[in-house]
């Protein structure tokens, strides 16, 4: 098993704070996001992930200055999401400092713009994010920070996103976000029969439990995604790390955090 990784995300609301909700919606100011992200480099966080999730659906570029004020202090990959809608806006968000490029409503707008990324700045920086909801029992692809149900199947729309260069796919369940109820695990293992590239499990971690749980059911996962429990201080995550290795499953744990 290789060693899987932890990421907490910052979802950054139109105000320029770190924001949490449950099931995407009821957000609440949590913290500045520099200082938030400085804190998980510190921690032993082995990526950042970082979401502008107003600016699709108010129509913006991504709040570039707080990207680049975070890069500036924090020395673990950073993947940026948020308003990414052309090869230029991949562009200025390279420039700004992120290691990779996530893309949701984008691509439904304009499914090409993963190809062209991925030729312009190689598959490793393009990100599929899909945030996923179950509507009369399918899984239904949403847009516009979920608020938008697309009609699309969800596993089909990955699987030709992959097939287009995206390098790795971030599943957001809307159905367990914010609940701390545990990861959607059949969502998950749907996707990962599906694709090849490293699929980040994100929605519904409530503690410990559920990323060891998580890696245990789904071998083939590569990393879990969380906020709020990382936000709030109910997991640590170093000791997290140190929870997965004793119960076998292999975590980047350094002598440093």
């Amino acid at each position: 098993m290789i060693t899987k990784r932890i990421i907490p995300c910052l979802d950054v609301g139109g105000n320029g704070r770190v924001v949490k909700g449950v099931n995407f919606t009821d957000l609440c100011d949590v913290a500045s996001p520099v200082e938030l992200a400085e804190k998980y480099g510190r921690d032993g966080a082995d990526e950042l992930v970082f979401y502008d999730i107003t600016a699709s659906a108010e129509g913006r570029a991504l709040f570039t200055d707080i990207l680049t004020e975070t890069a500036r202090r924090v020395f673990i990959p950073l993947t940026v999401g948020g308003g990414i809608n052309t090869t230029d806006d991949f562009d200025r968000v390279l420039k700004c400092g992120a290691d990779k490029v996530s893309v949701n409503s984008g691509a439904i707008n304009d499914p090409s713009l993963i190809s062209r990324a991925a030729k312009l700045y190689g598959s490793q920086c393009v990100v599929l994010s899909v945030d996923v909801k179950r509507v009369d029992g399918a899984f239904r692809v949403f847009a516009k920070g979920g608020r938008e149900d697309t009609g699309m199947e969800a596993v089909e729309w990955i699987k030709r996103c992959v097939g287009s260069g995206a390098g790795e796919v971030v599943v957001n369940s809307m159905d367990t976000d914010g609940v701390r109820g545990g990861f959607d695990i059949p969502l998950l293992r749907e996707v990962c029969r599906a694709v090849s590239v490293p699929v980040i499990a994100s929605g519904g971690a409530g503690g410990t439990d559920d990323f060891i749980g998580l890696f245990r059911e789904l071998p083939d996962i590569d990393a879990g995604l969380a906020a709020s429990i990382f936000h709030f201080g109910h997991v640590g995550i170093r000791e997290l790390k140190e929870k997965m290795m004793r119960a076998g499953i292999p975590a980047r744990v350094t002598e440093s955090e």
